[in-house]
């Protein structure tokens, strides 16, 4: 799709994270607020709102073109005031022959100066973007369909963020319940991916599913993930395994409890009461002993039972407790997920799927609820292979950064400029920008712990030597994550194999 060009002055729809486009207008930003780093966007106003917000480029759209097709997917009533406010506007405007009037900071009719309110201005991981949300909006039912649904279409190939703003309907798969539209992209590997369609990237809301779902561990990536699914209207049992030992972990399961989630009392009871448990935890073992300790998943288990595990594994721990649950006659779906604490937090991990995949189907709207795409990869195993390659792929160059940011001090270059230069590159990303300001702050609160990267290394570097395939880089990398966590590092964020550097 060619770029658009756009001026201060233009109307726009502007899509802000997880919420539906709305009308808006390009204006000048304030001189004393800065342009995010590294991304190409413009300063916009909302109508029928205070509200202002940088918004990327390739979430922005020109008004009139696309005003028909808005009106047609969003029906509340703010989002109508707002469009009202546009037609007001353009009323205003051609009365005074197409020019505009401000009346921010002009004087009034004595000739004093009218003080500007200061801006509320949105970010896209505001807890509250409730101004572009309409509460009287309901859930959409299969009785009630979905107008226009976000086809998604990624392969096995596919790399970077999947854009969530296209607005090409599909008349065929648009009147479709969720669990049905999905699309196969078959490829010349051996097995097809498929991604469901995401209908919150329109109209932010989604028809949860009417199963009993459970989920296992409330750590950084789990908390996001339950809260998500709270918040779009899923029937939710929890437990978490550090409880009985860390007692501020009681005050965390209650924070849950209060948003209407239950609380089981151990894997076993949270399986049975379930038709969906997930679970999400730290490693290997973790995974295993839940499954196949005392009061665990495996004691729970019933015929028809889905259980679905999130956890970052090898191919072989996978293997093993998908055979388990399924002796019991339970069905198993690995989902492990591509993401952080704050990427959990706002609902956009990424899903990578595999093994039944009825199983896959049925919990369309709680991945939907917790992520911005996902991927099913086949047979059980592969998604676990993905995965580990993946953040493989995130901590070797997350070294890598760190190297070249230590580098640049001990060469004599400014850090900052370093940083400056990699920001306008082909490297360009949110999670360079990030992980290095954060670096340069000094704050290395975990949005991914750096012992599970290296967990994640570790277990490639072993999938690599099972494949007979050499992973050097990943070597080399695994070594400065373990010189980090004898540095003490272990439950900092990954950013920290900095100090791997420096001391």
């Amino acid at each position: 799709m060619a770029t658009v060009h756009l001026r201060i002055g233009d109307l726009v729809w502007g899509k802000l994270g997880r919420y539906p486009p709305w009308p808006g207008k390009v204006v000048s930003p304030p001189k004393d607020l800065k342009k995010p780093r590294g991304k190409k966007c413009h300063f916009v106003k909302f109508f029928g709102t205070e509200d202002h917000a940088w918004i990327k480029v390739e979430q922005l759209k020109p008004y009139h073109p696309h005003k028909e097709e808005m009106i047609k997917i969003n029906k509340g009533k703010r989002f109508q005031q707002a469009v009202d406010a546009v037609e007001d506007f353009l009323k205003k405007k051609e009365k005074q022959g197409g020019k505009e009037q401000s009346s921010e900071g002009k004087g009034d009719s004595k000739g004093k100066k009218t003080p500007t309110k200061p801006l509320k201005i949105l970010e896209e991981d505001d807890e509250d973007l409730s101004a572009l949300k309409d509460p009287s909006e309901k859930d959409l039912t299969d009785s009630d369909p979905e107008p226009s649904s976000v086809e998604r279409l990624g392969g096995l190939g596919t790399t970077g963020p999947v854009s969530g703003f296209k607005w090409e309907s599909s008349p065929a798969s648009s009147m479709e319940p969720i669990s049905k539209r999905l699309k196969i992209v078959e490829e010349d590997t051996r097995s097809p991916s498929i991604q469901a369609a995401d209908s919150t990237a329109i109209n932010g809301s989604i028809t949860p599913t009417d199963k009993r779902i459970g989920f296992l561990g409330l750590g950084l990536m789990g908390s996001g993930i339950v809260s998500n699914l709270l918040k779009m209207g899923h029937v939710v049992t929890v437990w978490n395994r550090t409880v009985e030992k860390v007692p501020q972990d009681n005050q965390h399961c209650d924070l849950f409890i209060q948003e209407g989630a239950r609380l089981g009392r151990t894997p076993a009871e949270v399986v049975s009461l379930c038709d969906i448990t997930f679970s999400c935890v730290s490693d290997p073992k973790a995974a295993r002993d839940l499954v196949l300790g005392p009061s665990g998943v495996l004691q729970g288990i019933r015929p028809g039972k889905c259980y679905v595990e999130m956890s970052t594994v090898d191919p072989e721990t996978i293997t093993e407790l998908s055979q388990v649950i399924s002796s019991r006659g339970g069905r198993f779906l690995e989902a492990p997920v591509a993401g952080s604490q704050q990427v959990s937090n706002e609902g956009m991990l990424v899903i990578l799927a595999a093994g039944d995949r009825t199983v896959y189907e049925d919990c369309s709207s709680c991945f939907q609820a917790m992520g911005k795409t996902s991927f099913f990869l086949g047979e059980v195993g592969n998604a676990a292979r993905m995965m580990l390659i993946l953040n493989m792929v995130q901590g070797s160059f997350m070294a890598t950064i760190a190297e070249g940011l230590t580098l640049a001090q001990a060469t004599g270059q400014s850090q900052h400029t370093f940083l400056d230069i990699l920001s306008q590159g082909q490297m360009a990303s949110t999670f360079v920008d990030q992980k290095c300001q954060n670096i340069l702050q000094g704050n290395f609160k975990p949005d991914y712990y750096l012992k599970h990267i290296q967990k994640d290394l570790r277990l490639a570097i072993s999938m690599g030597d099972t494949a007979n395939h050499p992973t050097p880089m990943a070597a080399a990398a695994n070594e400065v994550y373990k010189r980090a966590k004898a540095l003490d590092q272990s439950d900092n964020d990954m950013s920290a194999v900095y100090r791997a550097y420096i001391h």
